[in-house]
């Protein structure tokens, strides 16, 4: 197995990250590792880097000392064996931890006055009550505890010890709680809505509900085994080649993209991740007015990862992939089979019907690198798809169940959500996505350019109004980078490199086409918005930079105002024949429907990445006949 700079930090290096900050004295017991990754290299020296080369090891762990509320940032050379770096970072928040929900969830259900409270709406087995600790923007927290490390509890009743988590709200209860001590600080009271009789179970034991029995079997085998290969972490298949990532916030990260072009090997990608999602709840009652999580910066993609199960998450000839991430000890703690590598049959990729030579047809295979992570009620699956002819397909599908409120009987329900089931609605809420894309196409000096589809008016040379041209205009710095999707050109935006051309003369490039990108509908004044204005437009692009990894700030537990993209951009950066960065934002217009009730079939998002001028013809046109005596063939 071949070593590489980018390998993500193996248990044993997460013990010696932890080891030496312990040795000198940076981590008492009121300590906690809220994260600690990889400290990447310099994007030219990994790029310079050859097998053989020392490879340098540094991680970046922060830590927050619950005794005095602090944050810090370390940084520890692991070859040397010491510590590079340790600073104070004044006024912010790390994220939220495993470790924290889960001691949260023990001190408010043995706490008194959560019992007599629950007790009071006659609830009596704390057994059966979740309690759900959400993070607080600072315009919502209560001014007396503007010091604090600072969550707001949701409580749920199962009906049963193995009933839906999340089927029963206790609405007009919510638990005002300071993370770092586990104080109840308050119990804040509001309208006692009921607790209506639901049809809220999804567990065929639990419910009663007979599953199908008319399914037959679907069998997907590969007699001689998968068509990629794994040498380390660096994944091959069908002329692609990249390497995985995996850390505590962004899950998995893909590094190194290049295509085998007839021999020629080319870059498309550097690094291509998830960097932020904002899910904003848009009901202001008060339920739920303080609701909005930044599911990525708040708590971690990869941590909240979970472990994936052949036949059920993943179908055929399976590779899994383990991470390993640090508790809040700073120890390792495995993620089995984080990420599944697998092969998918995807229908037909190209054919045409001669009325000579008859049919020519091949199938599709794609590569697929996913992952699924559980964000308390909901699952975030996460598909990237490579295929034989050059294109990158991100897909994110959600699933879960949906966040529930009852309203009083008799009464009609708030116009923010939509009823499914009984004096019981689900508020409309938003899932806004950025994906970082640090392309380099055919190299790392490109030019990206928003590209329109316009009709010419009707003239003497377009007298039947048929013409459609397409006009390129370049973004030239970061003042006017922010960018947004215009459905009447049918907008999409084209990375090009002007320094390399096709065999035709055009420039190479790769084209992000758009999808599943809607406008936040969000005043800017408002506190949500202020602290992620990221989310008003559909793409940004910044000039590469190494520290700027996240677009709604570093730090956005409590945050106030935006520390990420738009201060990025106040320097105006050229951005022309550089080495650039998109931020794509889309996601989930989620207006509820009752279909999506007890639990959600999966809602489907995504966007592409094709090449434009990148080859000659084709890629594809070398793909393989089927033969017609092998199961599920179509060539004699």
């Amino acid at each position: 197995m071949t070593a590489h700079p980018l390998d993500p930090l193996s248990a044993d290096e997460f013990s010696r990250v932890a080891a030496i900050l312990r040795r000198d004295d940076r981590v008492p017991d009121t300590v906690r590792f809220t994260s600690v990754e990889l400290r990447e290299p310099p994007k030219a020296e990994v790029k310079r880097w050859r097998t053989g080369d020392p490879i340098p090891r540094s991680a970046l762990a922060v830590l927050l000392d619950r005794a005095e509320n602090k944050t810090y940032e370390a940084c520890v050379d692991l070859a040397a064996e010491a510590v590079t770096a340790f600073e104070h970072i004044p006024g912010v928040q790390p994220n939220f931890t495993r470790d924290e929900f889960h001691d949260v969830d023990r001190a408010m259900r043995e706490h008194p006055a959560v019992i007599a409270a629950l007790a009071e709406r006659g609830f009596t087995d704390i057994d059966l009550i979740l309690i759900d600790v959400w993070t607080y923007a600072k315009a919502m927290m209560p001014e007396r505890y503007g010091d604090r490390r600072l969550g707001w509890c949701d409580l749920w009743a199962r009906a049963t010890p193995d009933g839906n988590p999340y089927g029963h709200p206790i609405s007009g209860l919510k638990l005002i709680v300071d993370v770092n001590t586990l104080e109840l600080l308050e119990i804040e009271l509001g309208p006692d809505n009921g607790f209506p009789d639901v049809d809220c179970e999804y567990i065929p034991e639990v419910s009663g509900r007979p599953m199908r029995t008319d399914l037959k079997s679907l069998n997907i085998t590969q007699p001689d085994g998968p068509s990629f290969s794994m040498d380390g972490t660096e994944l091959k298949w069908q002329n692609w080649t990249m390497r995985l990532g995996f850390n505590y916030r962004e899950g998995p990260v893909l590094y190194q993209v290049t295509f085998d072009d007839d021999g020629t090997t080319r870059d498309v990608a550097y690094r291509m991740s998830f960097a932020e999602m904002v899910v904003p709840y848009r009901d202001p009652t008060f339920d739920h007015y303080r609701r909005t999580a930044y599911d990525i910066g708040e708590w971690g993609l990869g941590a909240m990862t979970t472990s994936l199960e052949l036949g059920c998450d993943c179908l055929g000839e399976i590779v899994y992939v383990d991470a390993v991430l640090a508790d809040a000890t700073g120890e390792p703690r495995t993620i089995r089979n984080a990420i599944c590598l697998h092969e998918e049959d995807n229908a037909v990729l190209w054919k045409h019907v001669d009325h000579k030579t008859g049919a020519e047809v091949r199938r599709q295979r794609r590569m697929v690198v996913s992952c699924h992570a559980t964000v308390a009620n909901y699952e975030y699956l996460v598909y990237w798809r490579f295929y034989q002819d050059g294109n990158i397909e991100c897909e994110v599908r959600a699933t879960g169940i949906m966040v529930t409120t009852p309203y009083p009987e008799g009464q009609s329900a708030p116009p923010y959500g939509t009823v499914v089931d009984t004096n019981t609605y689900a508020p409309f809420h938003q899932h806004f996505l950025v994906a970082r894309l640090d392309l380099d196409v055919d190299g790392e000096n490109n030019t990206v350019f928003e590209v329109d589809s316009v009709a010419p008016p009707v003239s003497e040379d377009n007298p039947y109004g048929l013409a459609l041209v397409t006009q390129s205009t370049p973004i030239t710095s970061e003042a006017e980078s922010a960018r947004d999707f215009d459905w009447s050109t049918q907008r999409a935006w084209k990375v090009v490199n002007p320094a390399k051309t096709n065999r035709h003369g055009t420039n190479v490039a790769y084209k992000l086409v758009p999808g599943a990108c809607f406008p936040p509908m969000m005043d800017p004044t408002t506190p949500q918005y202020l602290r992620a204005p990221v989310i008003g437009h559909t793409l940004w692009v910044t000039r590469n930079s190494a520290e700027e990894r996240w677009p709604a700030g570093a730090y956005p537990v409590q945050s106030e105002v935006d520390t990420g993209i738009t201060e990025w951009v106040k320097d105006d950066a050229p951005l022309e024949d550089t080495d650039i960065v998109l931020w794509y934002v889309f996601g989930i217009h989620h207006i509820t429907r009752m279909e999506e009730w007890p639990i959600m079939s999966v809602d489907t998002v995504s966007f592409w990445l094709k090449p434009t001028g990148f080859f000659d013809q084709n890629p594809s046109i070398d793909a393989p006949r089927t033969s017609k005596g092998q199961p599920g063939s179509c060539h004699s």
